[in-house]
């Protein structure tokens, strides 16, 4: 099929590199060839059949916007929008269109959000928990989208009012670690994800535009990796 992809950083590349091996006719539009929206017209969006977000916090909402508006699915692995996640869903649902997000596409880390979702009963035997994140130096938002994600799903896990506290560092090249640590007098337990490179988040967002074809309404990457 014929997938736009915004967003020409090194998730972006890895993400049209691999739609490409998987058959699928690619176009890619930067910050350049989208600048007001460029990119996102009825015209040049006529023939595509998904569109994959991977640029910044400050574009994406106007970016779904423009893409729902023209009747086109989107996928979206941008993060730092997710106050507007309401807003978003009823304007996927006004439009009949569909959306895919997530904090982070790559299916190992879904299986870790699972570990970690067992693992939350510790908070209801004495543990205390922390969440500790590690991304590059480049990255824009602070802590990241999986981070909360995280903290939200041990909240709802166990239970809790509030998620453990998040920790956040950003240094060198990182791609991107998570740890969970539960604690308590007698232990500790050590939960980690250990992103090597970004092509699991790339390889995980082309499968979603596949799931995608056909559907319509508001989806998180949850709900593809388990059908897949």
């Amino acid at each position: 099929m014929n997938l736009l992809i915004l967003g020409r950083g090194k998730t972006g590349s890895l993400v049209a590199e691999a739609a490409t091996k998987r058959k699928h006719h690619v176009r890619v539009a930067g910050a350049t060839e989208n600048a007001n929206g460029a990119a996102l017209t009825a015209e040049n969006l006529n023939d595509v059949a998904t569109v994959i977000d991977f640029t910044t916090p400050h574009c994406v909402l106007a970016n779904i916007e423009a893409c729902v508006k023209a009747g086109k699915n989107i996928v979206v692995g941008t993060t730092g929008w997710y106050k507007e996640i309401d807003r978003v869903r009823n304007l996927v649902e006004q439009h009949g269109t569909g959306l895919v997000y997530a904090p982070n596409f790559s299916v190992g880390v879904n299986l870790f959000f699972e570990v970690v979702r067992t693992a939350a009963a510790a908070l209801q035997h004495d543990y205390s928990g922390q969440i500790f994140e590690r991304h590059h130096v480049h990255k824009k938002d602070a802590p990241s989208g999986t981070a909360i994600a995280i903290q939200n799903l041990i909240r709802d896990a166990s239970g809790s009012k509030e998620g453990p506290e998040i920790t956040s560092f950003r240094e060198g090249e990182v791609v991107g670690l998570h740890e969970v640590v539960f604690e308590s007098g007698a232990d500790r337990i050590y939960l980690c994800h250990d992103a090597k490179s970004r092509l699991g988040f790339a390889e995980g967002a082309v499968l979603a535009a596949e799931w995608l074809v056909g559907k319509k309404g508001f989806y998180d990457f949850k709900d593809v990796w388990r059908d897949i």
